[in-house]
């Protein structure tokens, strides 16, 4: 593999994954952990089976048909990417709103300022970042440093916490509960929405593309996964350390609380750096993406794509600023992001089968099934939980 592939397909797999894990990542982590215990651990381990088969699935149709997923969905369906562009931005969008609004709130723990000039401050670092000539190259790069330091010290936070390993990995195969909103919510922050096409669309923009380059694409997906799933882990145990002492989390910033308590006010400006390192990559990421999904909609938009991503941090880093960030909308648009994946997948294994699409590409039958079953339980799933879930938000 030649070096600059490698550091491409590397790039790729971190912006994925620090595309997920955001400030909903690490909150939802921690909520759920603290109701679920050690249980929580099944949810992980299904989330992440159900994670790779969607990636898996999505990144190796994008490059053998070398087109983005709008453009795809356009080709089995006319308008239907147009519909998917418009779910993908419009969960981008508030997904940033939040990420941005974590941002700041990492530069408060961090410095002191207030929360609005911290986002501020994170918003001009991302858009800084779209400005320079080679933004592809540093986006990769940005990601992966601040990717490397955000695992390092939830490790060193997950030692202090001393967690019970042991029962954590028993109840990874036998829990005393199964959650379904866990698990939708889980593979929707993992994968929902925006963030299982952001690597993908990286690749193809990079020119990683076609038949022969499919051994190091599913290479760089399963890695993508895997990255965002070792940071869930350690932050699942470093949470689980700390509610097993029988201390309580704050209920108004459960992570922050988890930093804090294993390792004192250390770990509350070791939090500060996770929650903007996870928050600004996740505006990097999300922006990307977004715009890729309207980019081949309008000669206008592929010319000027830089300005537009620009436009899209500004936008959302605006309405943080000026409004606050709505929680409980950005709760339903994390539901609702659980749901844009099995239209988006059932779209995706669709394509596999039209020769338009991708020539004489065969699509293994496996990965069709996988996929199947991951589209038929998470449309289950994801309306289970809107129907259950979302009422209780709005009480």
């Amino acid at each position: 593999m030649k070096k600059s592939n490698a550091s491409i397909l590397l790039g790729a797999a971190f912006l994925m994954a620090t595309s997920a894990i955001g400030p909903g990542f690490l909150t939802q982590t921690t909520v759920f952990t603290e109701k679920l215990l050690a249980s929580f651990g099944f949810v992980i381990l299904i989330s992440i089976i159900i994670d790779i088969g969607a990636q898996l699935n999505i990144w190796r149709i994008i490059a053998v048909s070398e087109k983005r997923a709008q453009d795809i969905a356009n080709d089995v369906l006319p308008g239907l990417g147009y519909f998917l562009a418009i779910l993908i931005v419009a969960g981008g969008l508030a997904f940033n709103i939040g990420n941005i609004g974590g941002a700041g709130l990492g530069t408060n723990v961090l410095f002191g300022v207030s929360p609005e000039m911290g986002a501020l401050f994170s918003g001009i670092v991302a858009i800084g970042i779209f400005l320079v000539r080679e933004a592809g190259k540093l986006m990769d790069r940005f990601t992966q440093i601040l990717g490397f330091v955000m695992i390092a010290l939830t490790v060193y936070v997950m030692f202090t916490a001393n967690p019970p390993v042991g029962e954590a990995v028993t109840k990874t195969f036998v829990p005393d509960t199964i959650d379904f909103l866990a698990i939708v919510t889980l593979v929707g922050g993992t994968v929902g929405g925006y963030i299982t096409f952001a690597g993908g669309h990286r690749l193809l923009e990079a020119g990683v593309k076609g038949k022969e380059a499919l051994p190091e694409i599913t290479k760089s997906s399963v890695s993508a996964i895997g990255i965002a799933s070792i940071m869930r882990i350690f932050l699942f145990l470093a949470a689980l350390g700390i509610v097993a002492q029988g201390l309580q989390l704050d209920p108004s910033n459960p992570p922050a609380s988890v930093f804090q308590l294993a390792a004192g006010n250390i770990g509350y400006k070791i939090f500060g750096v996770v929650m903007w390192a996870a928050a600004v990559t996740s505006v990097v990421g999300a922006a990307y993406t977004s715009v890729s999904f309207i980019r081949t909609l309008h000669p206008i938009i592929e010319k000027y794509h830089k300005w537009f991503i620009v436009g899209f941090i500004a936008v959302s880093t605006f309405v943080f600023v000026v409004v606050g960030k709505p929680v409980k909308i950005l709760v339903l648009v994390g539901s609702l992001n659980g749901l844009i994946l099995p239209i988006a997948l059932g779209v995706m294994l669709i394509a596999a089968y039209k020769t338009k699409i991708v020539g004489d590409y065969k699509h293994p039958l496996w990965m069709t099934l996988f996929g199947l079953f991951i589209v038929i339980a998470m449309s289950y799933m994801g309306i289970y939980s809107l129907v259950n879930g979302i009422p209780e938000l709005f009480k």
